[in-house]
């Protein structure tokens, strides 16, 4: 478009559901696809998500998500436009330059996934800082535990926005009001976005499933993509003929219509017959004094067809917890069989660009577990 206008020449005719880019995936479960991005979704979104956080005109954003990412490019960029705000890039993602642009700028809004929060918690520079002027913290794009939201708002001073979403939906789905009860902020993604179609439904039928059950989640509205580029099966496959995009994601909605997720379809394990979802694991081991991070995956098993197996890096200058100490932890809150039985030390996780792990590559990663499996 701009290489067609000329200087004083008339802008280009766009209409709303005209493509305004082809937004790649994350990645996080396999290669990368295309969404073709329409107008309507992505300027409609930035302004439902800026209203939820109640961005107002001449406050301060903080942004460190990538500009190629729709985090960084709608929510942020998009949505300080849509409330006159003023949107300040962080173009290559740095704890102690976060914070103090924070400081200088006197951020009233930071976004950012949950590996960013983690690393700004963890940085020396923290204790120093004036960051008073923040009021929001806003994070997603992946699991965000219960306890980081709580550590967040406990020692940062802020109230927690998680928002819900993929890339094919502009991206937000679902987002938590401020006002929400402080478990609700910690414990769900909020509720769906005006103008956003939300069902859950068994993936095996396609029927709807009661109030509190776990399915597939399902929406429909001016936020789903066109489709995937030049990938009609894989449009075909995403989108039904009614309109309604299938997101890969187990999850629930209360009879309040408050979201939870459990992950991906691809990320639950079945072990014996019995379903296993990996987010209620990782929020268990969140809670561990000496774990900064963890991620659970399924692994095969000759027994059992599959058993977790449990990625976890400590927090600096803290101890390892043995195998032993770590399975006492998660039997006060896990059952036996959701309990990880292999569990694996790192000191990184493998990153897509945008700061969300990759759970694949740390099961094709795996190649002897360590520890003896367990009953």
């Amino acid at each position: 478009f701009l290489a067609s206008a000329t200087a004083g020449g008339p802008l280009p005719d766009v209409r709303p559901d005209d493509l305004a880019q082809i937004q790649y995936t994350s990645g996080t479960t396999g290669f990368p696809k295309g969404a073709e991005l329409h107008h309507r979704g992505l300027t409609n979104n930035a302004r439902f998500y800026t209203g939820r956080i109640e961005l107002t005109a001449g406050e301060v954003l903080v942004n460190p998500m990538p500009l190629f990412h729709t985090a960084g490019c709608a929510m942020g960029v998009l949505g300080a436009v849509q409330t006159l705000a003023v949107h300040v890039p962080v173009l290559a993602f740095d704890p102690a330059l976060v914070l103090e642009l924070c400081e200088l700028e006197r951020a009233a809004v930071l976004a950012g996934v949950p590996t960013m929060l983690i690393a700004l918690l963890e940085h020396p520079g923290l204790g120093r800082r004036d960051l008073s002027s923040v009021r929001v913290a806003v994070s997603g794009g992946s699991p965000v535990p219960a306890e980081l939201v709580r550590r967040v708002e406990d020692r940062l001073k802020v109230t927690f926005s998680i928002v819900f979403g993929t890339t094919e939906c502009s991206p937000l789905i679902t987002e938590v009001r401020l006002d929400a009860d402080p478990r609700d902020r910690a414990e769900t993604l909020g509720t769906p976005l005006p103008q956003t179609e939300v069902k859950i439904t068994d993936p095996a039928t396609g029927a709807v499933v009661p109030a509190g059950q776990v399915g597939e989640l399902c929406t429909r509205g001016y936020l789903v993509m066109r489709g995937y580029h030049d990938a009609a099966r894989a449009t075909a496959e995403a989108i039904d003929a009614d309109g309604w995009y299938h997101t890969g994601d187990l999850a629930s909605l209360d009879s309040r219509g408050y979201l939870r997720i459990e992950g991906r379809i691809k990320d639950m394990s079945i072990r014996g017959g019995e379903n296993i979802y990996p987010r209620e694991i990782e929020d268990v081991l969140f809670t561990h004094p000496a774990i900064a991070e963890a991620s659970v995956v399924g692994v095969p098993d000759p027994k059992w067809g599959e058993v977790v197996a449990a990625f976890i890096r400590i927090l600096p200058g803290q101890q390892a917890p043995s195998a032993d100490e770590l399975r006492t932890h998660c039997r006060k809150s896990l059952a036996p069989y959701k309990t990880p039985q292999h569990w694996e030390f790192v000191d990184a996780f493998p990153l897509t660009p945008s700061g969300k792990i990759q759970k694949f590559k740390l099961r094709e990663g795996l190649a002897q577990p360590a520890g003896p499996a367990q009953p």
